[in-house]
């Protein structure tokens, strides 16, 4: 049987929907980025990087997939954008190395490839970091290197391609903490990603018209932290230089590329040396950019020269912060797609995701404060655990910061709520302080061990329903459990009260509705709504009203 394979033509069509796929989505991954600096915008850098990319594969005659992938190398490298761009040009430089001379490309090819891609990548960063999209091509090169030693077929492999790649994009978080503490996975990693899900659709006749656009993680703009002088002046290198060096010196070797990014590194940091057939692209962040291109013009010539001050750019950030500050924002500790759902259309602009057995530190805080740009900020901790850091964080703000003590996350839901837009900050936080105490809070979760509260012996893996934090029941059965609790809760509430039951990320739909109909069938004078809160660890969040 013939092996299959992915012929020139395929090729082309891979790399042309996967640059559109990309520049579709470019907004959600620009919105990723944590840091407002020049290279911060990811998904708008690598995009046109990829658009380069695609314009020297339609200038040239590409027929075989060694042509394809020689003009994507080219014209990636010439067109690249900020760090992402750079690194994702000398993937597709592995990819051309280890396709030379091919017609068709194969599994084993394939495999080849992605790995020679990754390795370039790595060798081009000088200090890289785990948590980026290095580390989301490594994963996925490795993936596919064991597919393709099992037999899998080019095919297969592109599947493996997307399931690693999100497999990896998701633990980027747990190795870099920067993006754990802003709540989002790694840009490039998802950009990365993004360019190989439209690989697959090129290979499955799928257009990229027929996908909606992803929405942006969070408000692009409001993940632009409002800066002070000081954090201007920290930043350690304050210009941000990208340069081509071209008609390289007749002498010109890699020693002398190792050495020119040995020094670099000693002036400077995010470096970023990429070197193809007869020219290099350099991208470095350092405080003396004369010094820079005196270096450079040892190994050549330089070409189309790029300066930006990163500290400007702050303050320019700063100036259009201030004139869009509101007057009042909320924002509130949240764990679970849905509860995220629910506060973002209650008007909530920053959440924090935090809870049980991960509170968010101080400064955690302190950014999401500073990040809704608001003169007065209503804070809900959401947890007994976070409202003391949640207090000095208001402390150290040059903000008016209102803690308002919710213990639980339907307190919080039921403070947001009531909040009114208009209403002076008095008036809010009266009303906001008044309905958290008047809701009757509700949880069900499990025992990490054995224990005894109240004279009432817990066993591990027991289920405990807890009302305002008090533990009131304690069984074997979820179902049993949760009906038990939610009997206590109603006891202390009105016949015609509102029930919401937000159900958790270990909850089948089916069983959340079952539980639903119970509890409709018991109490008809009451009003019940339940949705997916998507949390972890806590099967249900139960509120009375």
């Amino acid at each position: 049987m013939k092996e299959m394979t992915i012929n020139g033509a395929l090729l082309k069509e891979m790399f042309l929907t996967g640059a559109a796929l990309l520049e579709k989505n470019k907004a959600h991954i620009d919105s990723l980025n944590v840091f407002p600096v020049p290279d911060g915008d990811t998904g708008t850098n690598m995009s046109m990087t990829m658009q380069s990319a695609v314009r020297e594969i339609k200038a040239g005659s590409c027929d075989t997939v060694s042509e394809v992938a020689a003009a994507a190398s080219l014209g990636s490298l010439k067109g690249a954008r900020g760090n992402s761009g750079v690194i994702l040009s000398q993937i597709f430089r592995g990819f051309s190395k280890a396709l030379e001379g091919a017609v068709e490309m194969d599994g084993a090819m394939l495999a080849s490839a992605l790995k020679t891609g990754t390795e370039a990548a790595y060798k081009a960063v000088m200090k890289p970091k785990e948590g980026t999209m290095l580390t989301v091509s490594r994963m996925i090169g490795e993936a596919v290197g064991k597919a393709c030693a099992e037999g899998a077929n080019v095919y297969k492999l592109m599947d493996v391609i997307i399931e690693q790649g999100e497999a990896a994009l998701r633990i980027t978080p747990d190795l870099l903490p920067v993006l754990k503490e802003a709540g989002v996975v790694d840009s490039g990693g998802k950009g990365l990603l993004t360019i190989f899900k439209g690989f697959k659709m090129a290979l499955d006749g799928e257009e990229v018209d027929d996908l909606p656009e992803e929405a942006a993680a969070v408000d692009i703009s409001s993940n632009e932290e409002v800066l002070t002088l000081d954090d201007v002046n920290d930043i350690t290198y304050g210009y941000c230089t990208e340069f081509f060096i071209i008609h390289l010196a007749e002498d010109f070797s890699e020693t002398d590329l190792d050495k020119f990014r040995d020094k670099l590194m000693k002036i400077g940091d995010s470096v970023v040396v990429a070197h193809d057939t007869g020219f290099v692209k350099v991208h470095v962040h350092s405080n003396a950019p004369g010094k820079i291109l005196q270096l450079a013009l040892r190994l050549g010539e330089l070409d189309k020269l790029k300066i930006e001050n990163m500290r400007e750019q702050n303050r320019e950030i700063q100036a259009k912060l201030r004139e869009t500050e509101k007057e009042c924002a909320m924002v509130a500790v949240s764990t679970g797609e849905g509860i995220d759902s629910v506060f973002t259309e209650l008007g909530v602009e920053g959440l924090i995701q935090g809870g049980q057995t991960m509170n968010p530190s101080i400064d955690t805080i302190s950014k999401a404060i500073r990040r809704v740009n608001a003169r007065n900020v209503f804070i809900l901790p959401n947890n007994s655990n976070i409202i003391l850091a949640a207090q000095q964080a208001a402390q150290l703000s040059d903000r008016k910061v209102i803690v308002l003590p919710t213990k639980t996350v339907v307190q919080g839901i039921s403070a947001a709520t009531a909040y009114l837009e208009g209403e002076s900050v008095a008036a809010n936080e009266a009303r906001m302080r008044d309905a958290a105490q008047r809701v009757i809070s509700g949880s069900v979760t499990y025992a990490v061990r054995d224990t005894s509260v109240n004279g009432t012996k817990i066993e591990k893996g027991n289920i405990i329903g807890l009302m305002e934090n008090d533990i009131v029941v304690v069984g074997k059965d979820i179902a049993a459990a949760s009906q038990a609790l939610l009997d206590t809760m109603m006891k202390k509430a009105p016949e015609d009260s509102v029930v919401t039951i937000f159900y958790g990320e270990d909850v089948a739909e089916n069983d959340a509705e079952a539980f639903l109909s119970a509890m409709e069938a018991k109490y008809p004078e009451a009003e019940f709504v339940c949705q997916s809160g998507g949390q972890p660890l806590y099967y249900y969040y139960i509120s009375v009203e």
